[in-house]
């Protein structure tokens, strides 16, 4: 299916959030004519793209999604209530409802004759028991199983997954999954308990050097490990998983392992400066280990996410800083 001038229209549920803000930018640049689809007011979505078809709908909901899937030859379903740790384990049952939004885009799809189906999962389904320790092995994709994931959140992603999948087998979708391991970068949430590690990081010590504070909170002591992917390059290997041949999900995230110590010394030296760590240690921490085995992607594209860490939390720092400077609000920032 094509848009009006004749080009394959592509959705983008949503297309108001940090990752989908990007993946819009991006599929523009390319050429694709986008219609993007967040249930926030278009006013409140982190990125506005004049060039897209943006539209606010309640993707959780029947009606909604066909009208967004309508016309549309490729979807890309980063639509899901998430945020970080503080939020997925506070708030399990609102993460499970996301279930409604892969359930009605995925009925819209297959009605409305569309010829792609991306899902965007996470690195929560993998099984709990593969990541107690922080010298962890990197996770492949066949650890998913037998079924462990992260309570709420990942559950609801492993669902989603298997839907696709079934989808695919009955009905002939084309569905492709990447498991999203920590994705970060500008304009995304750094404050108000949706955010994620490194940008409530940046958050903390751009507002110590913003108001002269000598320390910052570090959830848990700091030695368990992440790999975290910068949102350029989770945007390069979504498209390329979309529109691929490898049906089975793939790990899509960096495989450049870092404790959060470690990651606090990077945006302190970024920032200039050297601040306390008050550890909070009964602050959300999620599994003690995480990273991603990229041997499949390599396999199937011949190519992984290589944007050092220290380079994305740069950028991702200097746009947070900006932030502050601007809003004056640093309430929240250093805990």
């Amino acid at each position: 299916m094509n848009g009006s001038d004749g080009r394959r229209l592509a959705l983008v549920g949503g297309g108001g959030g940090f990752i989908g803000g990007h993946l819009v930018s991006a599929l523009l640049r390319e050429g694709t004519p986008v219609r993007a689809v967040d249930v926030k007011p278009i006013e409140d979505w982190y990125q506005v793209h004049d060039d897209a078809e943006n539209l606010q709908l309640d993707l959780s909901l029947r009606e909604p999604c066909y009208e967004a899937t309508r016309g549309v030859s490729e979807v890309f379903n980063l639509a899901a209530d998430m945020g970080g740790i503080g939020f997925i384990e506070n708030y399990k049952a609102s993460c499970m409802l996301s279930v409604l939004i892969n359930t009605h885009m995925l009925m819209a799809a297959r009605d409305e004759g569309v010829d792609r189906y991306f899902y965007s999962s996470s690195a929560c389904v993998y099984a709990a028991d593969k990541q107690v320790d922080a010298d962890v092995v990197a996770l492949r994709e066949e650890d998913a199983y037998p079924a462990l994931p992260e309570d709420g959140y990942g559950w609801e992603k492993l669902f989603s997954e298997r839907m696709c999948r079934h989808f695919r087998e009955d009905y002939g979708l084309e569905t492709r999954v990447a498991r999203y391991h920590n994705v970060y970068g500008p304009y995304g949430t750094y404050d108000g308990r949706r955010e994620k590690a490194p940008a409530a990081i940046c958050r903390k010590v751009a507002s110590a050097v913003l108001t002269g504070a000598d320390e910052i909170e570090i959830w848990g002591d700091g030695e368990q490990t992440r790999s975290f992917m910068y949102v350029d390059d989770c945007v390069d290997g979504t498209i390329r998983i979309a529109r691929g041949d490898s049906v089975e999900p793939l790990n899509l995230g960096s495989a450049e392992l870092v404790t959060i110590n470690q990651m606090v010394g990077l945006v302190e030296g970024i920032a200039g400066a050297e601040l306390e760590h008050r550890h909070k240690l009964d602050a959300p921490q999620g599994v003690r280990g995480r990273n991603s085995d990229n041997t499949l992607i390599q396999e199937a594209f011949g190519w992984e996410p290589l944007i050092p860490l220290k380079d994305g939390l740069a950028e991702t720092y200097t746009w947070i800083h900006e932030q502050l400077s601007r809003s004056g609000d640093l309430a929240l920032t250093t805990q």
